[in-house]
């Protein structure tokens, strides 16, 4: 049997906003389901959050139709308030957040075990996808 090792995946976004408000956004369950999300035709309906080392974390992604949803949970293994998060999600993978910056803007750069279903552009893009929802999001709100 092949095993393949896949190299982690990494994506980021410069944020013109404080490091305080970009935690804040990206961890309050009353901000994540209005971000947390690819594309227009999907939402995030639910989000509950224990931001600690051995919290439990789950967000329910769902199509707007109805057709199709999951839920995009895990457990923390590092929380260092405004600097990094780091968690194990339900399938075993890992990923990294770091967030940098100063009073005006920060850069949040997210590092993560690709599965092994998608090719590893679509993981990117996706990524991607939900990372400039969260930029767009905290920087009008």
């Amino acid at each position: 049997m092949e095993t393949t090792e896949r190299t982690a995946i990494t994506v980021e976004t410069l944020v013109k906003a404080p490091i305080e408000k970009v935690w804040k956004y990206w961890n309050d369950p009353e901000h994540i389901t209005k971000w947390a999300f690819a594309s227009d035709d999907w939402h995030a309906p639910y989000s509950e959050n224990d931001l600690r080392t051995d919290g439990k974390f789950k967000t329910t992604m769902a199509a707007k139709d109805g057709s199709f949803s999951f839920d995009f949970e895990g457990v923390y293994t590092n929380v260092t308030p405004n600097k990094v998060i780091e968690y194990t999600m339900s399938d075993g993978r890992r990923v990294k957040v770091t967030f940098s910056g100063d009073a005006s803007e920060t850069k949040v750069t997210e590092t993560f075990d690709p599965e092994n279903t998608h090719p590893v552009e679509v993981q990117r893009d996706g990524w991607s996808a939900i990372l400039e929802n969260f930029r767009k999001y905290t920087e009008k709100n």
